[in-house]
C-alpha cells in the first residue's frame, strides 16, 4: 500500500493488487477509520465516501485535484 502524501492527518495512497483488470487511476484517502475514493482522470471525481462529511470530502477532492499531477505519476510509475 504505497502512501504518497500525508496531510493534516489524512493519508493519500493506492493498493498494491488493485484488481484484475486494473482499475483505472485513482487514489484513496484515509483517516480516523474513514475512507473515500477519487477517479483521477479525465477529471478527479469522488468513486466513493465511506464516513466523511461533506465539508471533508470538498476538501479532499481540492487536495486531490492539487495533487492530481503526483498522483497519476506516482500511479503509473508503480504499475508499469
Amino acid at each position: 500500500m504505497p502512501v504518497i502524501l500525508r496531510y493534516q492527518g489524512f493519508k493519500f495512497f493506492f493498493y498494491s493488487n488493485e484488481g484484475n483488470p486494473l482499475e483505472p487511476a485513482h487514489i484513496h484517502v484515509r483517516s480516523a477509520g474513514k475512507e473515500a475514493k477519487f477517479w483521477l482522470s479525465p477529471a478527479v471525481s469522488l468513486a466513493r465516501n465511506d464516513g466523511f462529511d461533506a465539508r471533508t470530502i470538498r476538501v479532499l477532492l481540492e487536495l486531490t485535484e492539487q495533487n492530481q499531477t503526483l498522483f497519476e505519476d506516482a500511479w503509473h510509475d508503480y504499475f508499469a
